[in-house]
């Protein structure tokens, strides 16, 4: 099953909720909420989601102590959302780490918008910190050659590792049997390019829900072998 990235929506007025979830659900994403502050913590720690939209006015601790306790945690990004135009609310909600700010009445367009650009750019900075690559349930970190499914490790060999590597940091491209010889053993091996089919099938028996019907690896007729883009 394919993991939707997942969004906490934490307000306390209800139709604010169901409106905002709609929306994110409609556009593909998997959605939690919370009415208030110290609730919002607790799911922000259960649930783990991608990204969070904060309100500021909330009951029991409001958004901006929400805001700074999540972030001397880690790095979740965070959306405020808030009535209040005041300059300065905006400044102290960036100034303790918010991602962005967006204030009511907003178009919920604009909203899907922003949190795909600070999704997208939450990617993009964690890859470049560390290179890690991170594909639905599937993480590969090169530096320590640990590839992990659904957060359980997964045993490779050296060439498999390689061939998996390869195949995801070049995603949506279609490598031939022969190609994939060449750049993987670089000129040293010289026997039948079935070989790649059997290191692609022991790939997909690791990495695979359902090696039958892959997620990732996908089978190119005539041609070889692409990860999924």
């Amino acid at each position: 099953m394919i993991r939707l990235p997942k969004i906490l929506v934490v307000d306390d007025e209800p139709a604010i909720v169901e409106l905002v979830k709609f929306n994110l659900e409609q556009a593909g994403f998997s959605v939690v909420t919370a009415g208030d502050g110290a609730e919002a913590l607790q799911k922000a720690d259960g649930e783990k989601p991608d990204l969070i939209i904060l309100d500021v006015m909330l009951p029991r601790i409001d958004g901006f102590e929400v805001c700074r306790s999540l972030r001397a945690k880690g790095n979740m990004p965070i959306l405020m959302l808030t009535a209040r135009r005041e300059e300065v609310d905006r400044v102290l909600g960036l100034e303790l780490g918010a991602d962005d700010y967006l204030t009511k009445p907003f178009s919920p367009r604009e909203l899907v918008a922003r949190v795909r650009a600070i999704l997208r750019r939450a990617a993009e900075k964690q890859e470049q910190n560390d290179g890690i690559i991170s594909i639905g349930d599937l993480v590969i970190n090169p530096a320590s050659h640990l590839v992990t499914v659904r957060g359980e490790p997964v045993d490779l060999t050296l060439k498999e590792y390689q061939l998996l590597q390869l195949l995801a940091e070049n995603r949506g491209r279609v490598f031939s049997r022969e190609a994939l010889l060449e750049r993987l053993w670089e000129g040293e091996y010289y026997g039948d390019t079935r070989t790649i089919d059997v290191h692609i099938r022991h790939l997909r028996e690791k990495i695979e829900a359902n090696p039958s019907n892959p997620r990732y690896i996908i089978t190119v007729r005539g041609v070889g072998y692409k990860f999924r883009d």
